[in-house]
């Protein structure tokens, strides 16, 4: 059955229309929390040449699990448990006990880290220091490992990010941009400027486009009327002519002219399908339908996101980061938060166990400037 553009599970809806806005720092916790929630709905299905979004509805119908609105359930059969990662039984309903370790969180542990010690002003050549001393190399993944790899042999950047690195337009610089949106709220172009100076460590063209249209997203989100406002104003930090940009405009095109949510990844598959299943391209198109779809509710967002497939937990993290700075952390549903019991595993170096309100709490004082915050009040770096 093709889906319309209104999702069917839009009554179910986190937030009213008529609700006041949330605070800043309930806005700031809800992108720590949806980012949290949205990767660990993605996490058991991410393998995208294997769970196509044909395969992940299959699954979900036969689990009796559609309309998604909750973690995905525990596999129906041994054969199905074969197939997900081994993770799984730390994120399918049932199972969860706090957050489930995974690179998209530790990454924003990093960033967190890193603003709190140099402020805005940091160095791309700092954040790589901060990767040799607080993640470990096996953490680390496609591009992130080249350039840890290379960091390592003494190979600084610009070069870090080109030597021996086949990755350097997939997904991974996306998936660190969240913070530098969660500190600039309402200021896109600055969140963009901070993530291009993380990108450019592991990646280059769009992949770095990637890392800066994610945090002017976020960053945007916190002032837009809706994700279809927030997708057009982050546009505006990006080259125009980038395969990003032509790919994030085709998606919110069919959605204006009243296709439906499948049709949308089709023709989107059609266009940039040929792309690796991590290359930011594609799943760029992934994220822009599972917003604009999910239409600001939080349960429809992350549940679209994960269901259009490929990079199932980077795309489900980013959705549940903008969808939880729109509608706040009060009004994610409970389902989505409640068993993560406000903690976070991770695998940097002194921050395992460390509580999630904890990190939102470290991240409002950089957004609105506080003594003991590296930045002033207008965010801008304390002299």
């Amino acid at each position: 059955m093709t889906e319309g553009r209104t999702p069917s599970h839009l009554a179910h809806s986190s937030a009213s229309p008529t609700a006041p806005r949330p605070g800043l720092a309930d806005r700031i916790h809800g992108g720590w929390l949806g980012r949290i929630a949205g990767n660990m709905l993605g996490k058991p299905v991410e393998q995208g040449d294997r769970w196509t979004r044909e395969r992940i509805d299959h699954y979900l119908r036969r689990a009796d699990a559609l309309p998604l609105t909750d973690y995905l359930p525990p596999p129906p059969s041994a054969e199905d448990a074969a197939e997900l990662r081994p993770e799984w039984r730390q994120c399918v309903r049932g199972g969860i006990d706090g957050s489930c370790r995974d690179d998209d969180i530790d990454y924003s542990v990093l960033v967190l880290e890193l603003l709190e010690t140099h402020g805005t002003d940091f160095t791309t050549e700092q954040l790589g220091t901060l990767w040799l001393r607080r993640l470990p190399y096996l953490q680390t993944f496609t591009a992130e490992r080249a350039a840890y790899r290379n960091l390592a042999a003494g190979i600084r950047p610009p070069l870090a990010a080109t030597t021996d690195n086949p990755y350097q337009e997939w997904i991974g610089a996306l998936i660190r941009a969240d913070v530098y949106g969660w500190v600039s709220p309402g200021k896109p172009r600055r969140a963009a400027a901070l993530a291009r100076r993380d990108a450019v460590l592991s990646h280059t063209g769009n992949g770095v486009y990637g890392a800066m249209w994610a945090a002017a997203l976020i960053a945007a989100a916190f002032e837009a009327g809706g994700p279809r406002e927030a997708v057009e104003a982050a546009l505006a930090h990006i080259p125009a002519g980038s395969r990003l940009s032509r790919a994030v405009r085709h998606t919110a095109a069919l959605y204006d002219a009243g296709a439906g949510w499948a049709d949308t990844l089709t023709e989107m598959a059609r266009e940039v399908g040929h792309l690796h299943w991590i290359h930011v391209v594609p799943n760029a198109a992934v994220l822009t339908a599972g917003l604009l779809y999910g239409e600001g509710d939080f349960t429809s967002t992350v549940a679209l996101t994960v269901r259009g497939g490929l990079d199932t937990d980077s795309n489900g993290a980013t959705a549940g980061s903008v969808a939880g700075v729109l509608c706040g952390a009060a009004a994610i549903p409970p389902q989505w938060t409640e068993p993560l019991h406000d903690r976070l595993r991770t695998a940097v170096f002194g921050f395992d166990g460390v509580r999630i309100s904890e990190l939102a709490e470290r991240t409002y004082r950089l957004a609105v400037g506080s003594p003991d915050s590296p930045t002033g009040p207008d965010g801008m770096e304390n002299s």
